[in-house]
């Protein structure tokens, strides 16, 4: 039995009461980040490996099942308006299309080959990077997309919460994040959803900084995409330039863009 799917260290959930029931979860969640932070090194692997692609015009891909396809077309949907880069340079892909993006779509993590297909849409090529994101490392899709991702000469890693698993076997940087039994018996989106999420921001946001899309600890080439991201600018640009609100809006209206003003001035 794998570790993901090893009975609850609880028992009988109905018969506690809300604050037990809030306090248990809390616990077990408080152990994730702690297994998370054992895997860094694997983490830091496969990060400087999706730099280096990306650095040569390569794509970083996701793909998942049910909950972690989910969490991975969230980094992915994040990063252009957050980091500034087009819409098909970071890609989450789910198993079942977009509709299982918002319902289960039955059998659909079962197929070996659609994954590849999937991703063959896309034109994946060994310039770029295809990470496979599965709790209990054997979902079919996943394990299958990065097997041939693997024979097509295609950088390949994983994020997943078992160790020794078939999909750590086709992945060139496996990620295992062992944060043990769920609060309710099996349900991974608990605690190795939450472990997927953190690893996620932590590959994206290093790839992203690594890029150069952050100046300091600034989201300089974010989308002015509402109006609290035009605020969030113009307080980068007054906090940078020592300018006023006003001459801030100005100029971010002027050249469309935190990075555009800043350089500006410093040319």
């Amino acid at each position: 039995m794998s570790i993901t799917e090893s009975p609850s260290h609880y028992d009988h959930l109905e018969q506690m009461s809300i604050r037990q029931l809030l306090e248990g979860m809390n616990r077990e969640d408080q152990t994730v980040p702690l297994a998370v932070a054992k895997a860094i090194p694997q983490i830091e692997a496969l990060v400087k490996a999706i730099v280096e692609k990306m650095k040569a015009g390569g794509r970083l891909f996701y793909i998942g099942a049910g909950t972690s396809g989910r969490l991975g077309i969230v980094d992915a949907s994040e990063c252009p308006p957050t980091f500034g880069v087009p819409h098909d340079m970071v890609i989450g892909i789910i198993a079942g299309g977009d509709q299982a993006i918002r319902k289960a779509v039955e059998f659909a993590e079962d197929d070996e080959q659609q994954a590849w297909k999937d991703l063959q849409a896309y034109d994946v090529s060994p310039r770029d990077v295809v990470v496979g994101l599965s709790a209990s490392g054997r979902t079919p899709y996943v394990v299958g997309g990065l097997r041939d991702a693997q024979k097509n000469g295609v950088v390949t890693g994983c994020i997943t919460c078992n160790p020794d698993t078939a999909l750590a076997k086709v992945a060139d940087f496996p990620i295992e994040v062992i944060v043990g039994p769920e609060f309710v018996t099996g349900s991974t989106r608990l605690k190795a959803g939450t472990a997927q999420k953190l690893v996620l921001n932590m590959i994206s946001t290093t790839v992203m900084i690594q890029l150069g899309h952050v100046r300091g600890n600034k989201m300089v080439d974010m989308q002015l995409a509402n109006t609290k991201l035009i605020d969030r600018g113009c307080k980068i640009i007054m906090e940078e330039l020592g300018l006023s609100y006003t001459e801030a809006r100005n100029l971010l209206e002027q050249y469309g863009s935190v990075r555009k003003v800043i350089e500006s001035f410093n040319e």
